[in-house]
């Protein structure tokens, strides 16, 4: 049996005040490539196991199924987190939970994108957990790439730490601040590439990505969309990627928190899809998380804060704003046809 170093996390209070580049080096896993193949081996089965079985023709789905892929997605990694208590101790634990809820809560963001460009192409519904299977299949591979690539700066580049911090208070000032844009598809880079590069059919053709017309293959409406939403996860993930590294730079926890995070959106966003824009006041509240996980990542060299107060912030913070955006609700929010936070384009000048 492979030893996971149980002990690497005791001596946290120890190593803080050391060099910048000995905690990064104590404060790690000593994962075995093995637990990499065995979690990427999981999440594989877990996929096939959604599209093979329970998905394998296209449906509604409800918001009981929805409810109910929630849980499982989030039990998996509730039981992840408790693996990590038990074999590695508390602050893994934590980190893995701090990081997860970081991600899952910038997820809801991406949410609101992606029903708006289900709501502008009317995807129909049965279609729509297809294209968000297929969405997310290529999230999970861009999203390892990028903990990959950060990872590797990180290692050989001590001061990346900085402009990652950077980049997340700029990004959570500029959210705070920002107007809602419209979302015109039509002025969108992606849209354009695409109709530029691929011949589209005018309609949808079922469940079908491509379809042959008079000998020639086209890309369906249905194509264009999962490419918008996977353009949608390329903004976020830039966001996303640096923010768990604010929490750690262990890469088999960056990883596997970023990994359960984007396996529940599906199901998220058909539980949520109906009245995520009546959440108004997240948008502050992820602002919020992000600058001070982007303020943590800048002074930490100087200022150690405990995990257990950053889970707390990033908690106390979503739960102040999802309740203050039931208990005050926006009166008169035209929120249709507008991006949200980050994403979109401004509409043009008459």
């Amino acid at each position: 049996m492979v030893s996971l170093g149980r002990d690497h996390y005791d001596t946290v209070r120890a190593v803080v005040a050391r060099p910048f580049h000995i905690r990064l080096t104590l404060l790690m896993i000593a994962t075995n490539i093995w637990f990499w193949i065995g979690f990427i081996a999981f999440v594989l089965a877990m996929l096939a196991l959604d599209l093979g079985v329970f998905n394998r023709r296209p449906h509604v789905v409800s918001a009981k199924e929805a409810s109910l892929w929630t849980a499982v997605w989030v039990g998996l990694a509730l039981l992840f987190a408790g693996g990590l208590l038990v074999f590695e101790g508390s602050q893994p634990a934590l980190t893995f939970l701090t990081g997860y809820l970081i991600e899952e809560s910038l997820s809801i963001d991406n949410i609101f994108v992606i029903v708006l460009i289900f709501q502008y192409f009317a995807v129909p519904a049965q279609y729509q957990h297809r294209v968000l299977f297929w969405g997310i299949l290529g999230a999970l591979i861009m999203r390892g790439l990028f903990i990959g690539l950060g990872a590797a700066l990180l290692a050989r580049f001590e001061w990346i730490i900085y402009v990652f911090g950077a980049l997340l208070v700029v990004t959570g000032v500029r959210m705070a601040v920002k107007q809602d844009e419209e979302f015109d598809a039509e002025q969108n880079p992606v849209v354009k590439a695409v109709r530029r590069v691929l011949p589209l059919t005018e309609s949808y053709r079922g469940k079908h990505f491509f379809a042959v017309e008079n000998g020639r293959r086209y890309a369906t409406p249905l194509l264009l969309v999962l490419l918008l939403v996977e353009a949608t996860d390329l903004i976020f993930a830039i966001d996303s990627i640096p923010a768990i590294f604010g929490i750690t730079r262990d890469p088999f926890l960056v990883f596997t928190s970023n990994i359960f995070a984007v396996l529940g959106l599906r199901s998220l966003f058909f539980l949520l899809a109906s009245v995520v824009t009546k959440f108004w006041m997240l948008k502050y509240g992820l602002a919020l998380i992000l600058t001070f996980v982007g303020a943590k990542m800048l002074l930490e060299t100087w200022i150690h804060i405990p995990i257990m107060l950053s889970l707390g912030v990033v908690l106390g913070v979503l739960a102040v704003s999802i309740a203050g955006s039931l208990i005050w609700p926006r009166a008169g929010m035209a929120v249709e046809g507008k991006t949200g936070s980050v994403f979109g384009q401004a509409p043009k000048e008459p």
